[in-house]
């Protein structure tokens, strides 16, 4: 391995420990408690050091975004791989898609609360995030329903879906019924 190399890697060994660390602090403390003095001394680095990897905190949020926008699509295509038929991965979809919320509020928050310098449903919108997208299409496409625009009604479940996990998360709506809510989804809004 040449010099070049190594230092290559060791660059993104250290770029992966400051998201890791981060996405770690806000999960136990929240994203206020981010800062990169605080991260800095976590990760035992100097100030200058995160710098020299992110402009700042608004970078690192949309690191952690982009991590988890593959998660979220990885998990969401196991799922819906998983299932058998339209509604069942349709229905697998939602669930994993409110789970993965329910059990990353920080990074649910990174992707779509805070401002993490991410464009969406933009030409220049990153590559997870146009993923992440992707993965919900895949299954939602098919039961969009006659002349209805198969993004379009991604769009509207995902909005949906979004408000659900949202709207859990603050105490608005009873956990305990989020399964009868998926199913009222995909009864409702689905052509399965």
């Amino acid at each position: 391995m040449s010099v070049q190399e190594r230092k290559q890697r060791e660059r993104a060994d250290r770029e992966r420990l400051i998201v890791a660390t981060a996405r770690e602090l806000a999960e136990q403390q929240g994203w206020d408690a981010v800062t990169t003095r605080r991260l800095a001394e976590r990760i035992q680095y100097s100030q200058p050091v995160l710098y020299s990897h992110f402009r700042g905190k608004r970078e690192i949020i949309g690191a952690v975004a982009l991590e988890g926008a593959a998660e979220m699509a990885s998990a969401v295509r196991a799922a819906a791989s998983a299932a058998d038929g339209p509604r069942t991965r349709v229905t697998a979809l939602a669930r994993t898609y409110l789970e993965f919320a329910e059990r990353n509020p920080a990074v649910y928050d990174a992707m779509f609360q805070l401002d993490g310098g991410l464009a969406f449903a933009h030409e220049d919108t990153p590559e997870p995030l146009r993923d992440a997208f992707a993965a919900l299409l895949e299954s939602l496409g098919e039961v969009a329903g006659d002349g209805v625009h198969p993004g379009l009604f991604t769009e509207v479940f995902w909005a949906a879906l979004h408000g659900l996990a949202t709207l859990t998360r603050a105490g608005r709506l009873p956990p305990e019924e989020t399964g009868r809510r998926v199913e009222l989804l995909v009864d409702r809004l689905a052509v399965v």
